[in-house]
């Protein structure tokens, strides 16, 4: 892999702020779990399980939301910028349009939690915090539209002013919320998901003030923007539904085996909560990466510069390794003192601790891999190449539900060694990616045109 110090520059001053942001929403989520757990552990346990089962729903549409940042890059690249903003009302429309689906989704979704088998008393809190965001859902997808416009055009400054200031508000909020201080009812669960939603609608606020700032407006020509443009569609749906299909098999199935591994208990579902919420610190923030690279990869496709995408590979994968590296020898060194910031003074903390321990070996086993799926991830839906991506997270996703299904179902295996599978699962992922990036198909000139094509 080839790179120049500009590159790097380059990237790491866009991915910065993604990082910032991305970082601030783990932070929120942190938070939340926090606050749950000093109630107790079957609320850290529902939140994760209904919160994954929230994002599973939402995934495959925002993902096609998301795809937004790659089409504004390619027009960028391109030198069309007043297309740019006429791809955020296509977005928009289409998060209006399936809004119904995912109201409906909410209704028949929350059974599935009694289906696997959970305890009537996390099943309880289950549901009602997975319906509150479900019936909220649109307000995420449009912040997630406006996000990746303003990723798209390397404004990620104004993503990261947006998402921090959301978690600003959120923070203290969900804290009045869940607890009922200065004079509000006590919400518990159901209060953390009001703060991070209202927290997200405020972030959108933020958002639509800097698009039609001015100067922006001006230079994009935003006032121009209103309208519906059925080439826009077809791209933005042709190349953004591989990608939302990619992201929901991977959450889907992630989800599918979650709900199996929480079967274990109580004790094995708050530990895996609280070793997610550590790797959240490192798999969040890659996001960011992901995102500004995904950015600069359609930026280059757009302008038919095929070197310069490969110089982002490069740094990318330095910039994504050495972070993933730090913080594996962090999680491995400090293992259980940081499983330990979960525990409350009079319940008993002994099992989560002892299963939570070893878990945390294996997490700082894979987020090296988690770095290198990221970064070629960013790097092919930059280039369009969301088909390849969709099928390969289809064959790897159903094959690891299989196996946990046999592992945890059919041979009654203990829960170290389904997360353990897990860990191989997603290493076997990462050296797949990391094979197709360095390939020949996805940067051939004939694919590349297909993708810009109208």
């Amino acid at each position: 892999m080839r790179f120049t110090r500009h590159t790097i520059d380059e990237l790491t001053r866009l991915a910065v702020p993604m990082v910032v942001s991305q970082g601030a929403f783990a932070l929120m989520m942190f938070a939340d779990r926090f606050f749950l757990s000093r109630i107790d552990a079957t609320h850290v346990a529902a939140s994760l399980g209904g919160g994954v089962s929230f994002w599973v729903c939402l995934c495959f549409f925002n993902g096609i939301a998301a795809y937004s940042n790659a089409l504004v890059a390619q027009y960028l690249g391109r030198g069309e910028k007043s297309l740019c903003p006429q791809v955020v009302w296509q977005g928009v429309l289409l998060s209006i349009l399936t809004q119904p689906m995912l109201l409906a989704l909410g209704i028949f979704w929350a059974d599935i939690f009694d289906w696997m088998g959970h305890s009537a008393d996390q099943v309880a809190l289950e549901k009602p915090f997975f319906q509150v965001y479900m019936a909220a859902s649109i307000v995420f997808l449009i912040k997630t539209v406006l996000a990746s416009y303003f990723s798209g055009i390397g404004r990620t400054k104004v993503v990261m002013i947006a998402d921090v200031a959301g978690v600003v508000l959120n923070m203290p909020l969900s804290y009045v919320l869940i607890f009922g201080k200065l004079g509000l009812p006590e919400l518990g669960i159901i209060g953390a998901a009001a703060g991070t939603i209202i927290a997200a609608a405020f972030s959108s606020l933020i958002y639509l003030a800097y698009f039609f700032e001015r100067q922006h407006a001006q230079e994009f020509s935003v006032r121009d923007s209103f309208t519906i443009s059925s080439s826009i569609m077809r791209r933005y749906v042709r190349l953004g539904t591989p990608s939302g299909l990619e992201i929901f098999i991977v959450l889907g199935t992630f989800n599918g085996f979650l709900l199996l591994y929480q079967s274990y208990g109580v004790t094995e579902g708050a530990a895996m909560a609280i070793v997610f919420n550590w790797d959240m610190l490192c798999f969040v923030p890659l996001m960011g990466l992901n995102i500004a690279i995904m950015s600069l990869v359609g930026r280059a496709v757009g302008a038919g510069e095929i070197g310069r995408a490969e110089e982002v590979i490069g740094a990318g994968y330095l910039l994504g390794g050495s972070y993933a590296a730090t913080l594996a020898v962090l999680f491995v060194i400090f293992r259980y003192p940081l499983l330990d910031v979960f525990s409350v003074p009079g319940q008993d903390f002994s099992g989560i601790r002892a299963i939570g321990g070893p878990m945390m070996i294996g997490m700082a086993s894979y987020v090296i891999a988690d770095a290198v799926i990221l970064v070629s991830s960013g790097v092919l839906r930059g280039a369009g190449d969301t088909v390849w991506l969709m099928k390969t997270s289809m064959v790897l996703g159903v094959l690891m539900l299989l196996v946990q299904v046999g592992v945890i179902l059919v041979w009654k295996l203990g829960p170290l060694t389904s997360w353990f599978v897990l860990v191989a699962t997603i290493i076997a992922k990462a050296t797949l990616y990391g094979l197709r990036v360095r390939g020949d198909t996805w940067r051939a000139p004939e694919r590349l045109e297909s993708v810009m094509a109208e």
